[in-house]
């Protein structure tokens, strides 16, 4: 398909506009993730880590094969749960059936897109702090006396849900 039509196929009425947003926020973040694990972000950007896109769908087997036709391999996961986790380059998308309860755009500090651990990051609390001082609200908070793995949540003003999921401790 052309770059014309696929700008037309995204910009038509019909599509959903979950979709569109992550399909431009994926484009975006396998382009500008940075290429070495160590690699510092300029100051003017947040460093929100490792990009994945999580899809709610009805049938995992299904949605892996479809996803596999679009050049998507398993890279991690448990199918025998309901979900799995799968890769095309930079790119990764999770499927999880029965899991959550709308597609999520999902941040995970301290890895690269290749789910590699990095020494220098922004810890998952110094982004949630930097994001409330930016007058942002939150679903769900971090702990910020902890220094292990953390999480928080917040929601677009469409009302998509973001994650920011931090596998990896505090760097030292």
């Amino acid at each position: 398909m052309s770059v014309a039509k696929t700008v037309a196929a995204l910009r038509s009425p019909a599509m959903n506009p979950i979709l569109a947003l992550a399909s431009c926020a994926l484009l975006a973040a396998c382009a500008s993730q940075p290429k070495e694990p160590d690699q510092a972000m300029p100051a003017s950007q947040l460093d929100l880590g490792a990009f994945s896109v999580s899809l709610v769908v009805k049938d995992l087997a299904a949605s892996r094969e479809f996803y596999g036709k679009l050049g998507f391999e398993p890279a991690g996961g448990d199918p025998a749960q309901n979900w799995q986790v799968l890769r095309n380059g930079d790119c990764v998308i999770g499927l999880f059936q029965g899991f959550i309860p709308k597609n999520t755009l999902t941040f995970n500090p301290g890895w690269t897109q290749q789910k590699l651990p990095r020494t220098q990051f922004t810890d998952v609390r110094e982004l949630q702090a930097k994001l409330e001082a930016a007058g942002m609200s939150f679903d769900v908070k971090a702990d910020p006396a902890t220094d292990g793995t953390a999480y928080f949540m917040l929601t677009d003003p469409d009302g998509n849900p973001i994650l920011f999921d931090q596998h990896v401790p505090k760097p030292k």
